[in-house]
């Protein structure tokens, strides 16, 4: 393996990391979706400040898995973000949306009333957990794309990708995708309910409300997941072989997550994780640790879940329209300079992390109640 090679999977690797953190973060967009029904006015107000302490995070998080692929694997980046153009503005529309509730939805001259911005919050809590999913399912299952590298010295059409007239909305339609999309919304919403036990401190009703809506949504989302990984590795993948050509292989991620160990061991260890977080909970009515448990399981799962389509020379991006206009790491990174370079920016992640863990940490030193929430100097 030559320096290249290392530094393409060295990069891999932590975009695994910031989608798997992505995923996590999701729990915001959950909670959105629980602000109706059956909790009162109180209740709802403690919950999106819950919420509302953590929503930029989330964005944050998106934005910098955003840039980093930009900056790491561009031509997934103009392929993905430019080719698929319905469903990412879809997503940034969801995401714009959720920044104008958070800031408007309790300000002075509100001519919509709190119920515009919540319903706005519910939007961006489902379309964007699901439609997120759906744009991580085309990294699995494919896109109507082709890519000629060199069309980008053509003066008429100067783009290396194109994809179908649909530009995204055939892909919306993709079941298989829409599995991942809604799997992932109601991972989100179990995470939701383990985040707001942990968080706030709303009564007995309120307490045994979230361990149901941590059962049932958590139930949902493990026959969803299970039916995820069938389809997964029953599904064909896109492999590059010696000679730079792409082959369709089948059952090639199944073949994936036994090519290396620890995929496997991440892998289960993620689901062992999120389970545990899930059931204990669930049996007891005091303990509020889950979310640390499932939080951590998520992460560990989508790593090992990413890696199945990023290493042992598999496209990442399959091309449902030209097999060989596939995208693996070899053929969409970076230089060798670039990539060198940006690996020594990265060293600052560690730093950064611990900043944030200690936001988190100060943020959640105590939990919301409603006396708290009377005394905050910030309502959402």
């Amino acid at each position: 393996m030559n320096e290249l090679e290392i530094l393409q999977n060295y990069w891999w690797f932590l975009i695994t990391v910031l989608g798997a953190v992505l995923v996590f973060m999701l729990f915001v967009q959950g909670g959105q979706t629980m602000l109706f029904g059956k909790t009162s006015g109180e209740e709802r107000q403690l919950m999106v400040n819950s919420l509302g302490r953590k929503w930029e995070l989330t964005y944050t998080v998106l934005v910098v898995f955003g840039g980093a692929m930009f900056a790491s694997f561009p031509l997934f980046y103009s392929t993905s973000f430019g080719g698929a153009y319905w469903l990412w503005m879809l997503i940034l529309l969801s995401f714009v949306l959720q920044a104008v509730s958070y800031e408007f939805r309790l300000r002075k001259g509100n001519l919509y009333g709190t119920g515009t911005y919540d319903t706005f919050l519910f939007f961006n809590g489902l379309i964007g957990c699901v439609l997120l999913g759906v744009a991580v399912g085309t990294m699995f299952f494919g896109g109507d794309f082709t890519v000629v590298k060199k069309q980008l010295l053509t003066p008429q059409q100067p783009f290396i990708s194109q994809w179908g007239p649909e530009h995204g909305f055939r892909e919306i339609c993709n079941l298989r995708n829409l599995l991942l999309g809604f799997t992932i919304f109601f991972l989100a919403r179990t995470q939701a309910s383990l985040y707001f036990i942990n968080n706030i401190r709303g009564g007995k009703d309120f307490s045994d409300s979230m361990r149901k809506n941590t059962l049932w949504n958590g139930l949902i989302f493990v026959v969803l997941f299970l039916g995820f990984l069938a389809v997964l590795f029953l599904s064909y993948g896109v492999q590059q072989q010696p000679d730079g050509d792409m082959y369709i292989r089948t059952n090639l991620y199944w073949h994936n997550l036994w090519s290396c160990w620890w995929i496997p061991v991440v892998l289960l260890l993620g689901v062992v994780l999120v389970l545990y977080g899930i059931g204990r909970t669930v049996a007891s009515d005091s303990w509020t640790k889950g979310i640390w448990f499932s939080g951590l399981g998520t992460i560990c799962a989508v790593i090992g879940l990413l890696s199945l389509i990023g290493y042992n020379n598999t496209s990442y991006l399959p091309s449902l329209t030209d097999t060989n206009s596939s995208l693996t790491l070899a053929n969409s990174s970076s230089s060798e300079f670039t990539l060198t370079v940006m690996s020594w920016v990265s060293a600052a992640i560690p730093v950064v992390a611990v900043y944030i863990a200690w936001v988190w940490y100060k943020m959640n030193r105590k939990p919301i109640d409603s006396e708290g929430l009377k005394n905050d100097g910030h309502e959402y």
